[in-house]
């Protein structure tokens, strides 16, 4: 693995942050995000950007980082214990948003680049990524579009991938503890290395790219819709699952913490506010009981 091909990982990544901050604040038309430029002591550091009060984002989050370490930490050699005492480097876009409207979902993606290193022995490298989206009311227009652009963004790579990358999408943000999805999923994938590095980036930058082709529709369509307190009242109950999900399931959360990464931008994934009821459930026949019965569920939306 060269250093010219990291550079090109970095950049693509560098603006990749630039642009989807670019379009969300234009769709957003109040709020601008504000940049945190920090250093890691054990080696690298990143840009965080956030967006908090904006007219449709109540808070937003997308974050780049470059972090090395000497060694990989437990969450990353846990299926791949051949990892373990190797140096890495590990780069990414990670994002959350979180809107105000409970019409608007929350949409989450990441993309990213891993090299594990060893003296005497060959890098070991592989990409990550995907995007996936949490609504708290449904809208089969709305899924079908985020279903649709993550099927075209996988169609060059062969019919294949989008069904696989679906099915991974849907297993891993899927509650345990609850029994149910988080949301209506999209794509995820891990350990992409077989095709080569120049094809496995490819598919890595389409992923990447397709996140705001696939959101900003969605947030524009539904921004405007209004809402009241029962509405805003389930979205703050809706959003609890998500951090269930990011506090216990979330691999890239258990990195960032073990491998000493930077708290605050770990945890910008986090909503300002959220709620808990016991053993709350919704009514028959209401829009709330209809995001359980026909979104939180596995299906072929396109």
């Amino acid at each position: 693995m060269t250093d010219i091909a990291t550079d090109a990982v970095k950049a693509y990544l560098l603006g990749l942050q630039d642009d989807i901050c670019a379009q969300l604040e234009q769709e957003d038309g109040a709020g601008r995000f504000v940049e945190d430029s920090w250093d890691r002591e054990e080696g690298g550091g990143g840009r965080s950007r956030v967006l908090t009060d904006g007219a449709v984002i109540e808070k937003g989050g997308v974050n780049f980082s470059h972090v090395f370490g000497s060694t990989l930490p437990a969450s990353a050699t846990a299926a791949r214990p051949e990892l373990a005492g190797r140096s890495f480097q590990a780069m990414g876009v990670s994002l959350v948003i979180h809107p105000r409207n409970p019409y608007v979902p929350t949409s989450h993606a990441n993309v990213r680049f891993f090299i594990a290193e060893k003296e005497g022995e060959p890098p070991v490298w592989w990409f990550g990524g995907g995007f996936d989206l949490t609504p708290y009311y449904g809208f089969e227009d709305d899924v079908r579009h985020w279903h649709g652009v993550a099927r075209d963004a996988c169609a060059p790579f062969g019919k294949h991938l989008y069904p696989a990358w679906k099915k991974w999408c849907d297993e891993y943000f899927f509650l345990r503890h609850r029994n149910e999805p988080r949301g209506v999923g999209g794509l995820f994938f891990d350990d992409l290395n077989a095709p080569g590095f120049e094809q496995s980036f490819a598919m890595m930058q389409s992923v990447g790219n397709a996140f705001i082709n696939a959101y900003r529709p969605i947030m524009a369509r539904r921004k405007d819709t209004a809402w009241g307190e029962r509405e805003r009242q389930f979205q703050l109950y809706r959003r609890g699952r998500y951090v269930e999900f990011n506090l216990v399931y979330d691999r890239g959360t258990l990195f960032g913490l073990q491998s000493g990464g930077r708290t605050e931008s770990i945890l910008m994934s986090l909503p300002p506010l959220v709620r808990w009821d016991y053993d709350w459930q919704p009514e028959p026949g209401t829009p709330e009981a209809a995001l359980y019965e026909q979104f939180l569920c596995h299906r072929e939306w396109v």
